[in-house]
């Protein structure tokens, strides 16, 4: 996974073309630790349809902020630097996170 930060943000998603997923997580936050093997899982799957990327908030929180995540974790979905669909905090469960991938590959 393609970890992002505060200075390849813009270059890497918002002036990236086609499909990329973006997990926003933050230290120390548990439901992030637990989804993180569940989306490497769907990289090894659906990595050749879609990029998956990830960025820590606590180093990054001014992208974040940017981008209105409020709520960790966060799964993103951006096609041509648009975000076109989310998944925050309890909606963020592993078959919801691969539903949502299907829907945009």
């Amino acid at each position: 996974m393609f970890e992002l930060d505060k200075k390849n943000f813009n270059s890497e998603i918002l002036e990236s073309e086609g499909l990329t997923l973006v997990d926003y997580y933050g230290d120390g936050c548990e439901p992030c630790e637990a989804l993180m093997p569940h989306i490497e899982k769907y990289e090894e799957i659906y990595g050749d349809k879609i990029r998956f990327t990830s960025l820590n908030t606590t180093k990054a929180r001014r992208v974040a902020i940017s981008q209105q995540v409020m709520g960790l974790p966060n799964i993103s979905i951006y096609k041509d630097g648009a975000r076109i669909d989310e998944l925050v905090k309890g909606d963020a469960t592993p078959h919801a996170v691969e539903e949502m991938i299907k829907k945009y590959i």
